[in-house]
């Protein structure tokens, strides 16, 4: 089923781009978040009309983009976004949350596809590779912010990120049985399986029991003379 993304999606695409997903990924999942919306011949004409028009703002020469590229080079971008104690966001910074950035407070419009970067997930300060122009490319600094605070020092975001992780541990170990259990366990089934291989199976008799040696039996009946 093709669709048009009404945000970015990790794994599917960005905001705005007409993909194919699974029906039921879209009915169950995309439709009814409001992620995204079904791709009709009417909706896909505007959004070329709109991709378009966009696109008239764009660098088209090696000397635009070197202009374009100088005023990235000093510009900061800022994201106030929710985030937890230790540092990670209640959602992520994506591509096209860049690109409008970028739009809204420099008028510079950038293709967001050409904004090298993963989705930020975690407050800092970062520098974001974007291709502007065949040979031309920037990197944009870029601060993530939690909400109605102030960015910490490196070296305290250093500790936020290595306290998340040692929990993440934590919590993956508590999870796992521990080493003597599972000793403990590796035993039973051990056994389990020696006694699965020493049981005779349905309908064969069981073994017969050896004859005794004959001295024994001459022992017996000497002591019954007696």
């Amino acid at each position: 089923m093709e669709i048009i993304l009404l945000s970015d999606v990790e794994h599917v695409g960005l905001r705005g781009e007409v993909v194919s997903v699974a029906r039921g990924y879209a009915r169950n999942y995309l439709l009814p978040r409001h992620l995204a919306q079904e791709a009709t011949p009417a909706r896909v004409a505007e959004l070329q009309k709109r991709d378009t028009l966009r696109a008239r703002h764009e660098a088209k020469t090696t000397d635009q983009a070197r202009e374009i590229a100088d005023a990235l080079s000093a510009a900061v971008l800022r994201f106030e976004v929710k985030a937890g104690p230790t540092g990670s966001l209640f959602g992520s910074v994506t591509p096209t949350d860049i690109a409008d950035e970028l739009w809204n407070s420099k008028k510079i419009r950038v293709d967001r596809r050409k904004i090298e970067t993963d989705p930020i997930k975690r407050i800092g300060r970062y520098e974001i590779p974007i291709s502007l122009f065949e040979d031309v490319r920037v990197e944009v600094k870029t601060e993530v912010i939690p909400e109605g605070g102030e960015l910490p020092s490196e070296e305290k975001l250093a500790e936020l990120e290595a306290a998340e992780r040692a929990a993440q541990e934590d919590a993956a170990a508590a999870q796992e049985p521990p080493a003597e259990l599972e000793e403990i366990l590796a035993e039973v089934d051990a056994a389990e399986a020696l006694e699965t291989e020493e049981a005779p199976e349905a309908g064969e008799p069981a073994a017969e029991a050896e004859p005794e040696p004959e001295w024994r039996a001459d022992a017996d009946a000497a002591l019954a003379d007696e």
